[in-house]
């Protein structure tokens, strides 16, 4: 059953109140009157979180935000988050508020997943493509009380009863943490249609029913619960890229002979029919936010890779990602 928290109203209506100026974020950069290539500062930006705090998406937009404050990049940057519908509420919000350049939305596979199995009218092909900022591996977690000590241990009592063992996740059907335990059920040999998945509304509310160990496992991205995982509450038992994962020991799905690699990614994107100049203005700071130290130490701190794309290229790569999540909810019946 999919828990959705209370919507954040203070939140979200700052945010109305900043649309209803009708100024983009190039307009409203200090230090030149112009639009376009402002000299100074951006301001007014928000980066709108379509799931509840805690969460992958809003770990990513608020450490972005610090780094684009930060380094003066723009100031006083809101985050606010707007979670309903496995990202789809947010979705619908970024869609409706065509030309507001002050708003942008931290997104990614998971609302891609959700836009479909919510039968959502808008989508993600109508936003406007800004960046790609990271991808990560899956990991497969469990509580510290866990009878399952590796790998090895959860999937031998998985295949002998899957429906008996419930599998959490902080995203909807076609998410992330939905397709994962999806293909890792084929990779080991069972019927996906089988699997008991349960949906929570990001990673926030998916935390307590790992530590209460309401779960036979969890699959979700590891850099969200990177503190639980030091402190020894919650238990890695494979990742899911190409390699290990620094600060987590655990070994990889494809050392234990799990033939799988899959891998998560995060971006952002702002309305559609915002000007040229604001869509120029926020891939630049972007751009800037890339480029610093500070987002480089943000990187190694949640273990996420580098996977920076803007414009044209983050657009195709999200048209590909519509069409490939679509073709695989089809073949589940999802879609």
């Amino acid at each position: 059953m999919r828990q959705i928290r209370a919507l954040r109203v203070a939140a979200v209506a700052a945010g109305i109140a900043l649309m209803a100026t009708g100024c983009g974020a190039t307009g409203k950069s200090t230090g030149s009157e112009s639009s376009g290539a402002a000299a100074g500062p951006i301001t007014g930006l928000q980066i709108m979180v379509p799931n509840t705090p805690g969460g992958g998406y809003d770990t990513t937009a608020r450490a972005a935000a610090k780094v684009l404050d930060d380094e003066k990049i723009s100031t006083n940057t809101e985050v606010f988050n707007l979670a309903g519908a496995g990202g789809t509420v947010g979705l619908a919000r970024i869609v409706n508020e065509k030309g507001n350049g002050d708003l942008t939305m931290l997104m990614g596979l998971g609302v891609v997943g959700a836009s479909y199995t919510n039968k959502s009218e808008s989508k993600l092909t109508e936003t406007t493509p800004l960046a790609k900022l990271i991808e990560e591996p899956g990991a497969i977690m469990v509580s510290k009380d866990s009878p399952y000590k590796t790998i090895d241990d959860l999937v031998k009592a998985w295949k002998a009863n899957p429906g008996s063992i419930a599998v959490g996740g902080g995203s909807s059907p076609g998410g992330p943490d939905h397709l994962l335990p999806m293909q890792l059920a084929g990779a080991v040999g069972i019927d996906a249609t089988k699997v008991n998945f349960v949906s929570y509304d990001g990673g926030g509310d998916l935390l307590p029913a790992i530590l209460g160990n309401k779960l036979g496992f969890a699959a979700s991205g590891a850099g969200e619960y990177l503190q639980q995982i030091k402190s020894g509450e919650i238990r890695v038992l494979a990742t899911s890229g190409e390699n290990r994962l620094d600060g987590v020991d655990a070994p990889t799905l494809k050392e234990s002979n799990i033939d799988l690699v899959f891998t998560n990614w995060r971006g952002v994107v702002a309305p559609p029919g915002i000007s040229e100049d604001d869509k120029k203005s926020l891939i630049a700071a972007l751009e800037k936010m890339h480029a610093s130290a500070g987002w480089k130490e943000a990187l190694k701190t949640h273990s996420w890779s580098d996977a920076f794309v803007t414009g044209d290229e983050f657009k195709t790569f999200l048209t590909d990602q519509d069409k490939r999540v679509a073709d695989v909810l089809t073949k589940l019946g999802l879609a």
